[in-house]
């Protein structure tokens, strides 16, 4: 095998990113503690979620929204790879990222997980080789991770009518991939709401 087909099969680590600015991030959670004080808590957290993450095992790359604007905001590590998330709700933006990488394992988080270290992000990668998916629930019913083998096509109606920002997200997910193999690994906290924050 060459260089080139090692290089396309390498690991791919893409994190979901908008813009820290106030009153278009953590929505949920400024309702709460204020939208300045959301976008802050977000642009802190997600700096030491990519310092934290960086590592040889996979290459990290960013999909950011807004599209033009996140490609040239200088608030993410220049050195990442950049790419843009593009319209529709959160399953299409995924399906999107999917369909664009190179050939080769694939997992999606978001920015907002305080908890994610490199050993979960690991596991998830070693779970792809005998599973086709691979999901990190989180406690409110939501995914934190997704990640696809991507050695063909990707699964029919990934993604589609799933009920987003509810208790019912994975299930909804899982539903999509009857018939393929799916492994769960670890349970983690993402943030929406202040209380979030207080655990």
């Amino acid at each position: 095998m060459g260089d080139g087909s090692l290089s396309r099969r390498r690991a791919q680590l893409v994190v979901m990113l908008k813009l820290p600015r106030p009153g278009q991030v953590k929505t949920r959670l400024g309702r709460e503690i204020g939208m300045v004080a959301a976008a802050w808590w977000f642009r802190h957290q997600v700096r030491c979620l990519l310092r934290r993450l960086e590592d040889p095992r996979w290459d990290l790359v960013l999909a950011v929204t807004p599209d033009s604007a996140g490609m040239k905001a200088r608030v993410w590590p220049a050195h990442l790879e950049r790419i843009t998330q593009g319209g529709g709700d959160l399953g299409a933006r995924m399906r999107r990222v999917f369909r664009a990488r190179p050939v080769g394992p694939v997992c999606i988080i978001g920015g907002d997980i305080p908890g994610v270290e490199r050993c979960h992000i690991a596991r998830a990668f070693r779970t792809l080789g005998n599973h086709d998916a691979v999901f990190g629930p989180a406690l409110d019913g939501g995914f934190w991770l997704v990640g696809l083998k991507r050695k063909g096509p990707l699964p029919t109606g990934l993604f589609s009518h799933v009920r987003w920002s509810t208790e019912h997200a994975l299930a909804d997910s899982l539903m999509n991939l009857e018939g393929y193999r799916v492994a769960q690994v670890d349970r983690l906290r993402d943030v929406d709401e202040a209380r979030d924050l207080l655990r």
